[in-house]
């Protein structure tokens, strides 16, 4: 009896159904050849989905595949082996692959293909590099479908060269360009931040197809040139190109107006494309649509993790915890398993300490259910816990994991900064380099923030000549690190060399570059670099204009620091804070304008708070206003605000008029208040101690610039 290929091949889109066909084939004593392997497979392969990956009935399914192969001599045919070699590796089962591979008697270049492609769409990039390599030594000549399945493993900044030179041994090879190939090195380029070579690859291509116009969106997506990649989609569509689900897709990867983007998925039909409805909901959520987000996704019957991550991560940016929660417990309720991505997307947005019990119940239910094992559970753990000043909590997580990889020590080292701990962050630094781990660019710009709160210059130093030795990028974060650690710890010098080095500064570099001249008083420098900044096409922020108004205040300018506010409020519509009127209300009243000090606060959109009374307060003292200033000391102290900076005002500006009556009384207040004044501290750098041998002494600690030298010479 012959084996029904036909019946086979009328069913092969469906794994289910084929291996039903072909058990009942086996249970009518059927002979199946190697036709019917090979239709079985690709019958499994076509629908891989149906299989979960790794799972232990796909291994039984494909074991019993091979099984029968070996047991009736079909494991000669090089087609049949080649096929299920690419099953093994569309499952995830890499080693039983590579393993039927190396079994095999003789291999060609579709098996070397399927071997490499499958490493490379499973994340294992050096693996794929050294099998092309291998091929190469064993006298296979790569064709265009090696290429291709090899540069997607060369997509990242760490193989950027191995990816060059794979380029350039297929110019070297004589082979063509064709679209698959061109669409491989176009995202290989763009994913490696050389989008100007995936430019010029994508205007030399003969022929485009689809897909190269969405290879090409998605590049100029990922890296942040969003106008591009909406003005590539409509060059598409003016080529007459019509768009698919995938070109849908990276438009919205490239933060498209939502909108728009909404409007040409319903005139195109994609809305029963289940991943572009999901894309479009995070979408709306990454744009802080929310509700719309929400009333989209209870739209459409696909209800999946994915889109209620992208809603509950939404909720939290905007500080609306409870809604978050209450998307959770919808996933719960869905019988659909919160992941790790969920529960930290929670967590983040926990910051007012009325909330502080969820984030605490979430980490029960991180607990229970496994989750905190997940390193990103761990690192937002101890990054909550941090943010609430709860060390030790964030310490014992930090401790209990066995492994701790760079992120972990990271997480750590910022929590211990943010909350004020930044000696235990130093101590924690060097724990991080006896262990041999290696910091990067976040670990040096959280310990810088630290030599700031400490005024830790020769370690900041130090810390910044590891940074030359080591070729870090001193761009963003980094740089602006520097600069303010610079500015605060007494040399402008050379925080203004550091900010003239970097190229193309961004806004928050230019923020700190304005507030260090404004500390230092230096408040034309501070305006030119205000004004340079705009001629950049950079949009000025709060933070800018804070600086610029502090450097305002310690001049005395009160024309541009009122100029200053106006264009604030008025030309690029930013609602001031409360730091903002703490600045302009300190202007006014130290040059005597007490009169619209009171009616700048009196026309305030918020309630004032003591910062900005005190600046009026301040004002009152340096200008000798006793009335005003008894009558908002009365309205500070009626207020409960518990400020000793209060008390130190009021007495010297009695002690300035000659009323030492009153200031002995004022001390007095202050002393049963609970404070004698604000608490201050000096901070001073020590020197090493040495003997005659030049030696350090054993009761050096390990904080001092020697020690921090010896860590950081690496």
């Amino acid at each position: 009896m012959k084996p029904n290929l036909s019946l086979i091949h009328s069913l092969f889109h469906d794994a289910s159904s084929a291996l039903l066909i072909f058990r009942q084939l086996l249970q009518s004593s059927a002979n199946p050849n190697h036709l019917t392997f090979s239709l079985l497979i690709k019958a499994c392969l076509s629908s891989s989905s149906s299989f979960s990956r790794g799972s232990p009935t796909a291994w039984l399914q494909v074991n019993q595949i091979q099984t029968q192969l070996l047991k009736r001599g079909i494991d000669q045919f090089l087609y049949v082996n080649t096929a299920l070699i690419d099953f093994y590796m569309k499952l995830g089962f890499t080693t039983h692959a590579r393993q039927l591979f190396e079994d095999l008697p003789s291999a060609d270049v579709v098996s070397w293909n399927v071997l490499i492609c499958g490493y490379s769409q499973h994340g294992h990039p050096h693996d794929a590099l050294q099998l092309f390599v291998h091929m190469l030594r064993e006298s296979f000549r790569p064709n265009q479908t090696t290429i291709a399945s090899l540069l997607p493993s060369c997509g990242r900044r760490e193989l950027f060269l191995q990816g060059r030179s794979v380029h350039a041994f297929g110019i070297k090879a004589g082979l063509g360009l064709d679209p698959q190939l061109s669409n491989a090195l176009t995202s290989m380029y763009a994913k490696c931040d050389d989008l100007e070579a995936s430019q010029l690859l994508f205007q030399e291509m003969g022929e485009k197809n689809v897909i190269s116009w969405n290879t090409m969106i998605g590049a100029y997506g990922q890296n942040g040139f969003e106008d591009k990649a909406v003005l590539c989609f409509k060059e598409m569509l003016k080529e007459g190109w019509q768009p698919s689900p995938v070109t849908m897709m990276n438009l919205m990867s490239a933060n498209a107006v939502p909108e728009t983007v909404h409007c040409y998925i319903i005139k195109c039909g994609f809305t029963g494309d289940a991943s572009v409805v999901t894309s479009l909901v995070c979408l709306y959520a990454k744009q802080g649509f929310t509700d719309m987000a929400k009333l989209l996704y209870e739209c459409y019957p696909t209800k999946d993790l994915i889109s209620l991550t992208g809603i509950i991560s939404s909720y939290s940016e905007k500080g609306e915890v409870e809604s978050a929660v209450e998307c959770f417990i919808q996933t719960l309720k869905l019988d659909i398993k919160p992941d790790a991505v969920a529960l930290i997307s929670v967590l983040h947005g926990i910051s007012d300490p009325s909330h502080f019990a969820i984030g605490c119940a979430f980490h029960g239910y991180g607990l229970k259910n496994g989750l905190t094992n997940d390193c990103l559970v761990a690192n937002g753990l101890i990054s909550f816990y941090s943010r609430f000043d709860e060390i030790l909590a964030a310490l014992s997580l930090f401790f209990d994991r066995s492994e701790k990889p760079l992120i972990t020590w990271n997480s750590m080292i910022s929590g211990c900064v943010q909350a004020g701990k930044s000696s235990d962050a130093m101590e924690l630094f060097c724990q991080m380099n006896m262990c041999g781990q290696k910091p990067d660019a976040i670990t040096i710009a959280s310990l810088l923030s630290g030599c700031c709160q400490l005024g830790y210059l020769r370690i900041g130093e130090t810390l910044h000549g590891y940074i030359l030795r080591n070729n870090v990028k001193v761009e963003d974060f980094t740089g602006t690190a520097l600069i303010d650690m610079y500015t605060k710890c007494g040399r402008l010098d050379y925080a203004e060399k550091i900010f003239y080095s970097i190229n193309d500064p961004c806004l928050v570099t230019w923020n700190s570059i304005i507030s260090g001249y404004s500390l230092y008083g230096l408040e034309h420098k501070a305006f030119g670099c205000f004004s340079k900044l705009q001629e950049q096409g950079l949009e000025p922020d709060k933070i800018t204009f804070l600086g610029v108004l502090a450097a305002c205040t310690h001049g005395g300018l009160v024309y541009a620091g009122m100029e200053y506010f106006r264009i604030m409020r008025k030309e690029y519509g930013l609602m001031p804070t409360l730091q903002h009127y703490a600045c302009i209300v300190g202007l006014l009243g130290r040059a005597g304008l007490f009169k619209e000090a009171i009616e700048i606060i009196n026309n305030m959109e918020i309630r004032p708070d003591s910062a900005v009374w005190g600046a009026l307060l301040s004002a009152c003292w340096i200008q000798q206003e006793v009335k005003l200033g008894e009558c908002l000391a009365k309205n500070l102290f009626l207020l409960n605000y518990k400020n000793g900076g209060f008390y130190v005002s009021l007495s010297n500006l009695y002690a300035i008029v000659g009323r030492w009556d009153d200031v002995a009384r004022v001390r007095d207040m202050m002393r049963d208040s609970g404070g004698d004044g604000s608490s201050g501290v000096s901070v001073i750098e020590v020197t090493p101690l040495r003997d005659i041998n030049n030696n350090l002494c054993p009761s050096e600690v390990y904080l001092n610039t020697s020690t921090w030298q010896h860590l950081c010479l690496c």
